[in-house]
């Protein structure tokens, strides 16, 4: 049977309450259930759904050094709404992001990176999407 949905992805993060706070707080999501494993996490929740677990300290990982590339991830993208709320949020905690206009379907695009160097892109409906001169 082929693939249906995307069930989640996982993070490896460097500073787990921080990357936890960052997805919370800025992207929006909620800190979830999440089944008694044997090594430190989070399961964020976007819609109900478990999307997002954050992992750290598993037995037998490395320390994650520095600032790493994200490998083959380039980035995860939302689907959102409160344009004007989000682009306040993010100058509020000094994240800073870059806008764009997708031609044609005139939604809006906010892109901007997470603690771990992982672009995070949020898609908001065209009825958000100001008038351009």
């Amino acid at each position: 049977m082929p693939a249906q949905s995307l069930n989640h992805f996982t993070i490896v993060t460097r500073d787990l309450e921080a990357t936890k706070d960052f997805y919370t707080d800025i992207v929006g999501l909620e800190v979830g259930d999440r089944p008694p494993l044997a090594f430190d996490g989070y399961w964020l929740y976007c819609g109900g759904v478990p999307t997002v677990h954050l992992i750290y300290n598993r037995k037998g990982d490395k320390p994650i050094a520095g600032s790493p590339g994200t490998g083959r991830l380039d980035h995860i993208a939302f689907a959102s709404t409160g344009l004007k709320d989000m682009r306040a949020k993010l100058k509020q905690h000094e994240v800073k992001y870059e806008e764009r206009v997708l031609p044609r379907m005139n939604m809006t695009q906010l892109f901007y990176y997470d603690p771990d160097g992982i672009a995070i892109e949020m898609n908001f409906p065209p009825e958000e999407t100001e008038a351009r001169a």
